[in-house]
């Protein structure tokens, strides 16, 4: 049975509106309870894990059913002690938050709070809990925009999507991601760009330039060297995003696998992560705990290894 801290942490996590801490914690319980020989126990918990889902579509059909397909409501999951990341990133999106909790006092004095904001690195690295984080602290929904539902071939359909976005951007105060915003954002002097990406990008740069809504505005792009640089000078701030570090890696091998395993194996495991991403491993660290459950294992350090080089592997073979 699950101990007496692990229960209080299941219903502080539930309580503080935490589901992803909450399923972390309940599969470390199942892992334990396959590991005393109570698969019955540790399957349906498995299945119960599964089952949860943290995205759904934004209910906004009322307004425009086309909005639908366009943008995603999801739950805010995240605070900002959540965040494993470097201490100046921290203190950027902190910024953000206290400038948004501030903005009545800055405005009597003839100033904006940062709303329109460019996250920018490699895949994984916090970018979209970034903004979770966000709409969490300032209590506002989080929209994510589906960037494959607005691109269309047809000449101007694009330019009238991003309008219906903006629209809802004024009319419906929340945080509102783009991501894989390169999609759009790429420098129109490129190459290979066709006419029609630079109408597109041209309709971004008018849309949030005009753009005075009380919605805070988020892109997010893994290559900012790719986008155009009249971008950078549409946001309030541009945060930059890196791999982990070596006691970002700790701090999240501890907090996902911290009652599985001691402190010496724990650092063992952070020489290993080289080339990995947060959300890598804390994958890497889910498929062990699923893999305990099935297979009736215990966590081992073999096991977290095995699991860590199984998505190096498949980090490689994507690169390649």
């Amino acid at each position: 049975m699950a101990n007496s801290d692990q229960i209080i942490s299941l219903i502080k996590n539930h309580y503080d509106g935490k589901p992803e801490q909450f399923s972390t914690l309940a599969l470390q319980i199942a892992a334990h309870e396959a590991r005393l020989g109570h698969n019955v126990i540790a399957t349906e918990i498995r299945k119960a894990v599964d089952k949860n889902k943290f995205i759904r579509p934004a209910k906004l059909n009322f307004l425009n059913p086309a909005l639908g397909e366009m943008v995603f409501e999801e739950e805010p999951q995240y605070d900002l002690g959540d965040l494993v990341l470097r201490e100046e990133v921290k203190e950027r999106i902190t910024r953000i938050v206290t400038e948004y909790m501030q903005r009545e006092r800055l405005l009597r004095h003839h100033l904006q709070n940062r709303r329109k904001i460019l996250l920018g690195g490699p895949s994984g690295t916090g970018k979209t809990m970034t903004a979770s984080v966000i709409a969490h602290e300032i209590e506002l929904p989080l929209y994510i925009i589906r960037m494959e539902k607005i691109l269309t071939k047809f000449m101007g359909e694009t330019s009238t999507k991003l309008g219906q976005i903006f629209e809802l951007i004024a009319s419906h105060p929340g945080v509102y991601l783009f991501d894989e915003f390169d999609a759009i954002g790429t420098q129109r002097g490129m190459d290979n760009e066709v006419g029609e990406m630079r109408r597109v990008l041209n309709s971004f740069l008018q849309f949030i330039e005009r753009d005075t809504s009380d919605s805070l505005i988020l892109a997010a792009t893994n290559n900012l060297e790719m986008l155009d640089q009249a971008l950078f000078r549409r946001f309030d701030d541009v945060i930059r995003y890196a791999l982990p570090t070596d006691e970002e890696k700790t701090r999240l091998l501890q907090t996902e696998l911290g009652k599985q395993l001691d402190a010496k194996e724990i650092e063992s495991l952070v020489l290993c992560l080289d080339g990995l991403s947060h959300s890598e491993i804390k994958m890497a660290c889910m498929d062990a705990l699923k893999e305990a459950i099935i297979s009736s294992k215990p966590i081992s350090l073999k096991l977290v290894r095995q699991s860590i080089d199984y998505r190096k592997e498949v980090y490689r073979t994507v690169a390649s």
